[in-house]
């Protein structure tokens, strides 16, 4: 089951969409968003989706083109199909609601299921295979950077352990081996953490995100706008301060006027968030952030 689209009007009003444009959608999904587009008279919207499910949603629109890549991928194909210059962007990072509801995927810690987590099922590298052989000293890594998880290095010894005696292969033998670990009264938090660590790790996330803004910021046409939802603070760090300095760090390069040398320039000055209405009845909105920019 795919759900709502997250923030759609927003997103659509930071689209600003032009009559004739040429639009991307880097994460189709359930297409809730790419509906919504080719509702107005654009020329035509590229979507990308890595995820074998998603295809069964593709929209049946002479203007519509599926490409089943990852978004890291974007200039090549745009340039394949003789597309140099983009109007908009939209990206709504982060799992889908169908992966969290399909416990075979193992996205969801709801579920019991194979500890799959990978976004592409051709990738190689699945979070049980992760879990069986990384060093105790890179499974503490991905914990600490990835889930903000304090308790890394104690994490990644209990793992290396317990594997010891037998591979942790589904979603519960992961929380079974480390129950101990989890805080009282904060343990879905915890277990989210660890999950989403795995999850960023497995699907090389974060690097696939740098790629993509680069890239779309090329592509871009001056006035052309990059509309971005992220999910938890590593994205959204890195989007915002993409959007303000042109670099994942955040430094500032000025000129000799003082002009801040980026690309882009921030349409609102704060993140968007769901109103309390989109929250209740879509709880996936719940820690949605909104960027909005606009090419210089």
């Amino acid at each position: 089951m795919y759900h709502n689209p997250v923030l759609l009007e927003a997103c659509m009003e930071g689209l600003k969409l032009q009559t004739g444009g040429v639009y991307v959608d880097v994460t189709f999904g359930g297409g809730g968003h790419s509906r919504r587009i080719l509702e107005s008279d654009i020329k035509q919207l590229v979507a990308f989706d890595q995820d074998e499910d998603a295809h069964a949603n593709a929209i049946n629109d002479e203007r519509f083109l599926l490409v089943k890549q990852n978004f890291k991928y974007l200039k090549n194909f745009l340039r394949l199909h003789n597309i140099n210059e983009i109007d908009g962007l939209l990206a709504d990072l982060g799992v889908s609601s169908h992966q969290f509801d399909a416990g075979e995927r193992g996205f969801s810690i709801r579920f019991d299921g194979p500890l799959d987590l990978r976004m592409d099922q051709k990738n190689p590298l699945s979070a049980a295979k992760l879990l069986e052989t990384y060093s105790e000293e890179k499974l503490s890594d991905v914990f600490y950077f990835y889930g903000e998880l304090h308790t890394a290095r104690k994490i990644a010894s209990t793992i290396v352990k317990y594997r010891a005696e037998k591979n942790i292969e589904t979603t519960f033998e992961l929380k079974e081996c480390l129950n101990r670990l989890a805080p009282r009264g904060a343990e879905n938090k915890f277990f989210a953490q660890v999950f989403q660590a795995l999850r960023i790790e497995v699907n090389d996330e974060l690097e696939a995100l740098k790629t993509m803004l680069a890239q779309a910021t090329e592509m871009l046409k001056p006035g052309g706008r990059l509309v971005v939802i992220s999910y938890h603070s590593l994205e959204d760090r890195l989007v915002k301060n993409f959007i303000r300095s042109g670099n994942f760090e955040g430094v500032l390069h000025k000129d000799f006027y003082g002009n801040v040398q980026a690309p882009l320039v921030a349409v609102s000055r704060k993140a968007i968030v769901p109103s309390e209405d989109e929250i209740a009845q879509n709880s996936r909105a719940r820690s949605a952030k909104l960027r909005i920019a606009e090419k210089k």
